[in-house]
């Protein structure tokens, strides 16, 4: 199955750290997975699990189980949704749900109808329904606590700790993070952990190359602007500390017409997954964002980091840099250094220094925009029905189609900016499985 697995995936073979992870799993009763930001820790705690889930008799294509046999805890929705994803993907006929804060309880409670093999969720909700009795605890053999030291840090130590007291019937404790903790908490119960670290493996790090930029006075706006502009289209995370430093950038580039989008705590569940899933597509190249967006997200091939302000803690500073660089490819991490700002102590590398032009061109659009369909898997709407869509009735070709993504009611498509206007046309009064659904461009 493990084979099979890494197939669906498209993956040839497994890097050093999830070998490692594999065979520690496999063998250990307690496994502590310490590995950096974008190394692949899902796919190394996912692919050892399949060893351990006992399938019954297939119904309906799908592997019944003995209820819920793995709990996987995470810090926040996306990357539960995320976690969900990938092991969808590895096709391996369990069933697998994600619950989480903003999403339809009435569905969770249905999905459990049929428990699902493996289910995902943040402490919070998880906790919701353990009271509630959604689920039988006594069948879940397999805890992973994923980036538990980000779910201690967004104050989950109660959630966790009611919800791992309920699970009388643990045989394997799987812990991961991207940073080193002094101790194990002690509410995991756990006191004996093998340890497989690979925080300082060489071939684990990225190269990185790190750069600042100066600005002149207090304000860093003016500075942080022309450097979108000399960095182009190319995908960028602008981190900041606080919400509303987030909001103020926001408004200067919407001021400026730079397509971007913002991603921060305080936002709907909705906008904050729409706004990743249009930079993943690749609708706009600029995210601005707090750290929440530094760890556990679904953001691949980001070209540049910014700290617009500096990182609080070593943790976070390595956590927003994680976000390029990954699986050994390059990238670019810009410090701006307002007037008498100097580097936090903890920055020892000491970077180049970048003297930015003024009056440069503003960014060009990219190629792609989003076009929303309202309806999706609970609609019993596929990517095969967007696809046959977009291709055969909006007349597109297939290198004019991007990525899709079907949530429950909403679907999104990539699709080539300067075929929107004839694609619009094309589908104004299509329909899909012989429903009128609202679709269009998502602004």
């Amino acid at each position: 199955m493990l084979q099979t697995a890494l197939q669906k995936l498209n993956i040839a073979s497994l890097n050093n750290m999830q070998q490692a992870a594999l065979t520690a799993i496999d063998k250990k009763r307690d496994v502590l997975l310490l590995s950096p930001t974008g190394s692949g820790k899902t796919l190394a705690f996912l692919l050892p699990l399949l060893n351990f889930l006992s399938p019954k008799l297939p119904h309906s294509g799908e592997l019944k189980g003995e209820g819920v046999q793995v709990l996987i805890l995470v810090p926040s929705r996306e990357l539960g949704l995320q976690i969900e994803q990938v092991f969808k993907q590895m096709d391996t006929g369990f069933k697998v749900n994600c619950c989480y804060g903003g999403h339809a309880v009435k569905t969770e409670k249905n999905n459990f109808i049929q428990p699902p093999a493996l289910l995902i969720g943040t402490p919070g909700r998880i906790a919701y329904h353990v009271r509630n009795q959604s689920f039988d605890t006594q069948t879940v053999k397999i805890l992973v606590l994923d980036e538990f030291d980000k779910s201690l840090e967004f104050g989950f130590e109660a959630d966790m700790a009611f919800i791992i007291q309920s699970l009388r019937n643990l045989h394997k404790n799987i812990l991961t993070s991207a940073t080193k903790m002094d101790i194990i908490p002690p509410f995991t119960g756990i006191k004996n952990i093998f340890e497989v670290n690979f925080l300082n493996d060489v071939a684990q790090k990225p190269a990185l190359k790190l750069k600042t930029v100066l600005a002149e006075g207090q304000d860093k706006l003016t500075t942080l602007f022309n450097l979108i502009c000399k960095i182009e289209n190319k995908t960028s995370l602008v981190f900041c500390n606080h919400r509303d430093a987030v909001e103020r950038i926001s408004e200067l580039l919407y001021d400026r017409q730079i397509a971007h989008g913002t991603f921060h705590g305080g936002m709907d569940q909705p906008d904050r997954e729409k706004a990743l899933i249009k930079f993943r597509n690749g609708s706009y190249s600029i995210l601005v964002t707090t750290d929440l967006a530094s760890r556990g997200l679904d953001i691949p091939e980001t070209a540049y980091v910014i700290h617009y302000q500096l990182p609080n803690s070593p943790d976070a500073y390595t956590h927003r840099n994680g976000r390029t660089a990954r699986m050994k490819a390059n990238g670019t991490a810009y410090l701006i250094l307002g007037e008498n700002e100097t580097l936090p102590k903890f920055i020892t590398d000491l970077p180049e220094t970048e003297k930015l032009p003024e009056n440069l061109p503003l960014p060009k659009p990219t190629d792609w925009v989003t076009f929303y369909v309202a309806a999706g898997k609970k609609d019993k709407i596929n990517k095969v029905d967007i696809v046959g869509l977009l291709l055969q009735k909006g007349k597109l070709d297939k290198t004019e189609l991007g990525l899709i993504e079907v949530a429950d009611h909403v679907s999104y498509a990539a699709i080539k900016r300067e075929k929107l206007p004839e694609v619009l046309r094309l589908l104004k009064d299509e329909r899909i499985k012989g429903k009128k659904i609202r679709m269009g461009l998502d602004g």
